[in-house]
């Protein structure tokens, strides 16, 4: 998924004659920290509320210090894991999209990027979670496969943990078998560590925490 599909339509920019109040304002509506200063089609940056507050000048218009402002941005064609990328690092509730001329095209808010990625990682679809410990130099995403292939399964989505100081790597894999139990004896006749599994039956807020870690893991 690109960041064009993901561009939230209820996010309006705003212009540089607006004053910190009527963009505070805004933020608010929005339930965000950040919007995009747009004239016409000109990005000319990202303003946040800590932005205005530190400004401390309300009353007026936030052009008179652009200068100031940070100019985060992604592409039009930049792919997701690209723009989660962006916003982790700096902490932002959205970022602003433009298009191959520098025009700006609309912004991705947060909440809009966690509905993507819970559809693009399965999360809705029917199956079971594998959570599986590996050392780095262990990890064979083919003989995994085959693993959960040769049990009649088939893998919707995984994704990987890793820690600078660690030399494992925690795989978590949705697959789309509620009974895992056949899996996990196959993991464990292959000497795989399994951390934890969680079926459909009782996953619930179990599958929403190990999202919900993931999420804090990106710091989103």
């Amino acid at each position: 998924m690109i960041a064009k599909q993901l561009i939230s339509d209820y996010i309006t920019p705003v212009k540089s004659t607006d004053t910190g109040l009527d963009v505070l304002g805004m933020m608010d509506e929005y339930r965000v920290s950040h919007l995009p200063v747009v004239d016409n089609v000109e990005f000319l940056g990202l303003i946040s509320d800590s932005d205005i507050y530190d400004l401390n000048r309300f009353e007026e218009n936030i052009g008179n210090y652009l200068h100031s402002l940070s100019n985060p941005y992604v592409t039009e064609y930049q792919h997701m894991f690209e723009i989660i990328k962006v916003i982790s690092t700096l902490k932002l509730s959205l970022i602003p999209v433009l298009d191959g001329k520098n025009q700006y095209i609309g912004s991705i808010e947060i909440n809009n990027l966690v509905h993507a990625f819970a559809n693009f990682a399965a999360i809705d679809n029917p199956g079971g979670i594998i959570v599986l410990e590996i050392n780095v130099k262990d990890y064979l995403l083919t003989e995994i496969a085959q693993i959960i292939e040769s049990n009649d399964a088939k893998i919707l989505s995984l994704y990987i943990t890793s820690h600078a100081d660690s030399t494992k790597l925690e795989v978590t894999l949705k697959i789309n078998k509620i009974s895992l139990q056949p899996v996990i004896q196959t993991f464990n006749r292959y000497n795989y560590i399994i951390k934890a599994s969680y079926s459909e039956m009782n996953a619930g807020s179990d599958v929403q925490d190990r999202f919900d870690s993931l999420m804090n893991y990106l710091n989103i």
